[in-house]
């Protein structure tokens, strides 16, 4: 089963009026509301609900599991091949620290990259459903879907705000 839905597509020039628009959107209840930047812009971010990245707990996840790693593997070495030297325990925690903390670097940032390209969706296997090349250069564009019904009211709230174009296009979701 399928459901039709209106995508609009608006295009400013100004930050403040890009801004504005998300805002009212979200306020009017509109969830499906994407943002292009020519650069990364935090107020469009706190626009769209951006909390915290989620990557910082794949990095936690990462580096914990590299200091256990760590500690278990030196201590399974030591006790399956035990080294008597000169009276020492066989498992002496201080000397394993180093190779802990080697692995914790190490399985933290390969946990950091995972947890990226995880969270940005890349590889982008399906291309964007509506771009402008404008959005490089100094724009800014607004993409809310929203069912036919409430097409117009979307329609009047990026109207509000004065984009340079406005464009509209059918969405196709499938359910």
């Amino acid at each position: 089963m399928s459901a039709s839905r209106i995508g609009l597509l608006a295009s400013y020039e100004y930050l403040d009026s890009t801004v504005d628009a998300i805002e009212k959107l979200k306020k009017a209840g509109f969830d499906d509301v994407r943002a292009y930047a020519p650069y990364p812009e935090h107020h469009i971010e706190h626009a769209l609900g951006y909390g915290q990245s989620p990557v910082r707990v794949f990095t936690l996840v990462g580096g914990l599991t590299g200091t256990a790693t760590g500690f278990a593997f030196t201590t399974w070495t030591s006790v399956d091949w035990p080294l008597v030297v000169g009276g020492k325990p066989i498992v002496s925690i201080p000397a394993y620290v180093i190779i802990a903390f080697e692995l914790t670097v190490l399985f933290g940032a390969l946990a950091t990259v995972i947890g990226l390209f995880l969270n940005s969706r890349l590889p982008a296997i399906k291309p964007a459903v509506v771009y402008d090349p404008e959005f490089t250069s100094g724009r800014y564009g607004v993409y809310v879907v929203s069912p036919p019904e409430r097409a117009d009211e979307a329609r009047a709230i990026l109207q509000k705000e004065e984009p340079v174009e406005l464009r509209e296009g059918q969405e196709v979701a499938h359910a």
